[in-house]
């Protein structure tokens, strides 16, 4: 049964459009590896002692790759997380004879092409990456990683004449306090892949819910309000209850990468003394690029994580401000007390039931 993706296209449109960094061919490449393994080493530690999160599945492991190693790992990545939609896709395309055949050929290219064109463009601007995703059946060797870019870390630290190995420390920090979140409490990473798995079993890969999507986008546009802005064009494809649960996904979310920024100041705290100049920079470069980039962050959703970044920090502050510094700890209890998308925007809701179940549990 073949795939609705044609992955090797994808692979192969991905790795042309992600190009090549000529400072992959620098001998500072060759150090790199050698110094993520340390700063790895050394931000695992620091984030275990600002969070008490500690991995159960042994220290963090870094690889550095170049440009095409990040689009093959994430192809991978892609087809293991959409399998559920594509195994159902390709079901529908397998009773499909004639012509139907030929549009069902065209639309895995197509597929192909759109998703290549995506990972290829953001190879070109990933610094770093945790891969979440854990397959049992697969080789453990290629799973549970700390993915550094080389290529594109190098062109950053000589644009801006970043110290490099605080800036490789700085990078180090957020991703391993992603690893220390999704290994150090137990239920996280199976809970998380849960969600993602409920939304894509309840997806209809209709095609003409796809366009009327479109369509609703460019009516919305013109009456000046952008649908986009909530998480990409998935969220216009929701039912209401898959709303719901995009609300319990996008609360996670937030909670995790506000949680990793906060972690990521503290921990570094006497580490990085060149922090701020690092996030001033990084912001900098998230707004550059032209309009076709930043449609294409839209429609992947990726304004919203950007989004997550402020409002997962902003709620962390405001429950340690009213709560105290252990309030937040109640959100790793279990999936039920983690923050929806709506408590993200309004903590004081949040703490008001942490309150009352502690009373009722009490």
């Amino acid at each position: 049964m073949a795939s609705p993706v044609d992955w090797d296209l994808a692979e192969r449109v991905a790795v042309r459009v992600a190009g090549r960094e000529p400072l992959a061919e620098s001998y500072h490449y060759a150090r790199l590896a050698r110094d993520f393994e340390e700063v790895t080493a050394l931000a695992e530690e620091l984030v275990e002692r600002a969070t008490g999160l500690r991995s159960a599945s042994g220290p963090a492991r870094a690889r550095v790759v170049d440009r095409g190693d990040w689009v093959r790992a994430n192809i991978a990545s892609f087809g293991r997380l959409l399998r559920p939609l594509t195994d159902r896709m390709a079901e529908r395309l397998e009773d499909r004879r004639g012509p139907g055949a030929l549009l069902a050929g065209a639309s895995r290219k197509a597929a192909a092409v759109e998703i290549g064109a995506v990972l290829g463009w953001m190879a070109t601007r990933v610094l770093g990456q945790y891969d979440l995703l854990i397959i049992e059946d697969e080789d453990p060797d290629d799973q549970d990683i700390v993915y550094y870019v080389g290529p594109n870390v190098l062109a950053l630290e000589k644009r801006f004449g970043f110290p490099p190995r605080e800036f490789r420390l700085w990078l180090a920090l957020h991703e391993v306090t992603h690893r220390a979140q999704f290994t150090g409490i137990p239920w996280l990473r199976e809970h998380f892949l849960s969600l993602v798995n409920k939304t894509l079993e309840a997806v209809d890969p209709d095609p003409r819910r796809f366009l009327d999507a479109l369509a609703r986008v460019v009516e919305d546009l013109r009456s000046g309000n952008n649908p986009l802005d909530e998480g990409g064009l998935a969220t216009l494809l929701a039912s209401p209850d898959q709303r719901d649960l995009f609300g319990r996904i996008g609360g996670m979310m937030s909670l995790l990468e506000g949680h990793g920024d906060v972690t990521m100041d503290r921990a570094g705290e006497g580490h990085v003394p060149s922090a701020d100049r690092f996030s001033r920079a990084l912001r900098q470069r998230r707004r550059e690029g032209g309009s076709v980039a930043k449609l294409v962050q839209r429609l992947v959703g990726i304004d919203a994580k950007l989004k997550q970044y402020a409002q997962g920090e902003s709620f962390i502050r405001y429950v340690e401000r009213h709560g105290g510094p252990r309030a937040l700890d109640a959100a790793w209890r279990g999936p039920e007390w983690l923050p929806d998308m709506s408590e993200i925007r309004s903590p004081q809701d949040w703490l008001d039931r942490v309150r009352l179940s502690e009373e009722l549990v009490g």
